[in-house]
């Protein structure tokens, strides 16, 4: 009776543990380690003891260490591992803060987040434990700029904000260069290129480095590029212009062909990253649409009575923890500076809105006051941008000058150009390798604003060449920001237009000439410009020259 119970028993535990294999094999493997419930199980008996074949007891996931587990960490990226970070302190009893410390050591040993044990040309930064306040961050990156690098306000508010862009560079769509310019030497450009560079995203000293090392960075790591003295080997690598220029959008690549077996492919790599350049006189040095591309910052040179700290003196771990918070500050308002549309100011030019877009949204993280801090760096900086202008947008504002300074409607080449050779702080007295500008490169730079000289009427005889202000009116409006007050009369006669605002001073008295009815004369000669081989006879009640800032660029 007894073994008959015995065999029936065992009969039953082998139903029930193929019931169990039923269920895990419809489990895909990941679930059989997480959807085993052994209380679904119908219940065995004390005395019951079948043994789950091989295969169950395989589905079980091997335990990590703890060297392990920091080892998988270490290999994650930032956004990754913070996903992770609390629950694998907890389950491995550390504190989040020892378990940062730990991965950041095995990070340092050359694991990377590449994982190929290579070590990195930089040190990655973790995002900072605790949230942190963003206005109260830029300002301490604001005052610790100020601490070593005499600035303006606004310059380091600027900076402020183009340090921390670099963090948001996986969400923005557009890097303006930092431009770190100085007139002379022992300005600090190379310090303020340092600084920026140890609280920056992935910093990358690259002075001298070749355009394929570059581009092939920027595809791997979207490393921010620093470049000094690029007053000197910068200027004349046009490879690099073009890398850099490409850069300054998110969809900016350069095309170039690699070896593939016996034959070349052409392969495009992504040039988008956040770039600063420092040098000497960059305006002279780097093309206008480097130039444009940027955030000036102008430095000078410190008086006596301007102190500031010693940067060899400086602990690393300052710059290490304020860059630190500034990839937690990422890390936590990406979004936001994604998704924020700030309002730009009219004045700035199209391209400089494009270039203080993306650090308008940061200061809209930080409140309202540092949206008034950057918009007032935006104006003075872009203000002082402006300084640099094409040969040709220099002459349009200077003719223009010309017609309001006279109050005329129309001038010949002549006298055009005597006049705009009158101003000897102007460059068309020595435009011509020390001489005037002449009337054929005059044509040629107008000639790109689709303006081309005439034969105009001056008086009843004068027939020479020359321009009407109705011809700039379209120019001016595209090209130059504030119009001036150009007379809106008719055209007038020679006498009318030459000698209305004539003062003693500005011509001397001419002969009088009588007409004898009995006798005709020949046409006389009128003070309105004439022949090309004339010498004209400038007039009109000059006015102050507008300043430069009125260019559009």
């Amino acid at each position: 009776m007894n073994e008959y119970k015995s065999g029936d028993q065992f009969a039953a535990q082998e139903e029930r543990a193929a019931a169990v294999l039923a269920k895990l094999n419809a489990l895909t493997v990941t679930q059989k380690a997480e959807a085993v419930q052994l209380d679904s199980i119908p219940p065995l008996s004390s005395g019951d003891a079948v043994p789950l074949p091989e295969s169950t007891a395989q589905a079980d996931a091997p335990v990590q260490s703890a060297d392990e587990v920091i080892k998988s960490l270490a290999k994650l990226t930032k956004l990754d591992y913070e996903k992770v970070r609390q629950e694998k302190a907890k389950s491995l009893g550390f504190r989040p803060t020892i378990l940062d410390n730990l991965v950041k050591t095995e990070r340092a040993k050359g694991s990377g987040i590449e994982g190929d044990g290579k070590q990195l040309p930089f040190s990655e930064v973790e995002p900072h434990p605790d949230p942190i306040d963003p206005a109260q961050l830029l300002s301490e990156v604001s005052d610790t700029i100020r601490q070593f690098i005499v600035l303006d306000t606004e310059q380091a508010h600027a900076a402020a904000l183009w340090v921390a862009h670099t963090h948001f560079i996986d969400g923005a769509d557009v890097a303006p260069l930092a431009i770190i310019n100085a007139p002379e030497k022992s300005c600090g450009k190379t310090q303020l290129l340092t600084v920026l560079g140890r609280m920056a995203y992935r910093p990358l000293p690259a002075s001298n480095a070749s355009a394929s090392a570059l581009f092939r960075a920027v595809e791997k790591w979207k490393p921010t590029i620093l470049i000094d003295e690029a007053d000197t080997f910068f200027r004349d690598n046009f490879e690099l212009h073009g890398m850099v220029n490409a850069g300054y959008l998110r969809d900016g690549f350069v095309l170039r062909s690699e070896a593939v077996g016996d034959s070349f492919e052409p392969r495009m790599f992504s040039v988008f990253s956040a770039k600063a350049l420092a040098g000497i006189a960059l305006e002279k040095h780097l093309p206008d649409a480097t130039m444009s591309r940027g955030i000036v910052f102008n430095l000078r040179r410190k008086l006596s009575h301007e102190s500031v700290n010693r940067l060899r003196h400086a602990e690393r771990s300052l710059f290490t923890g304020i860059a630190e918070k500034l990839a937690r500050f990422a890390l936590d308002y990406s979004q936001q500076v994604r998704q924020a549309r700030p309002a730009l100011p009219d004045e700035l030019s199209d391209r400089d809105q494009d270039n203080w877009d993306g650090l308008l949204a940061i200061a809209s993280c930080a409140g309202d006051e540092w949206v008034a801090r950057a918009t007032a760096a935006a104006l003075k900086l872009s203000g002082a941008g402006e300084k640099t202008v094409s040969t040709g947008n220099e002459l349009l504002a200077d003719i223009q000058h010309v017609f309001e300074s006279k109050r005329v409607d129309r001038i010949s080449t002549v006298d055009l150009i005597a006049a705009l050779c009158a101003d000897e702080e102007n460059a068309w007295a020595a435009y011509n390798r020390g001489k005037q500008i002449t009337p054929r490169q005059v044509a040629r730079q107008l000639a790109a604003y689709g303006i081309a000289s005439k034969t105009i009427r001056l008086g009843a005889y004068e027939t020479p060449k020359g321009f009407e202000l109705s011809q700039f009116t379209d120019a001016f409006t595209r090209y130059l920001t504030i119009p001036l007050n150009l007379p809106q009369h008719p055209p007038q006669t020679p006498e009318a237009n030459k000698h209305a605002a004539l003062t003693v001073a500005d011509n001397p008295p001419q002969k009088t000439i009588r007409h004898n009815p009995a006798t005709p004369e020949g046409p006389p000669l009128l003070g309105c410009g004439g022949v090309a081989d004339k010498t004209p006879i400038l007039g009109g009640a000059e006015t102050s020259r507008p300043n430069a800032s009125h260019l559009r660029i």
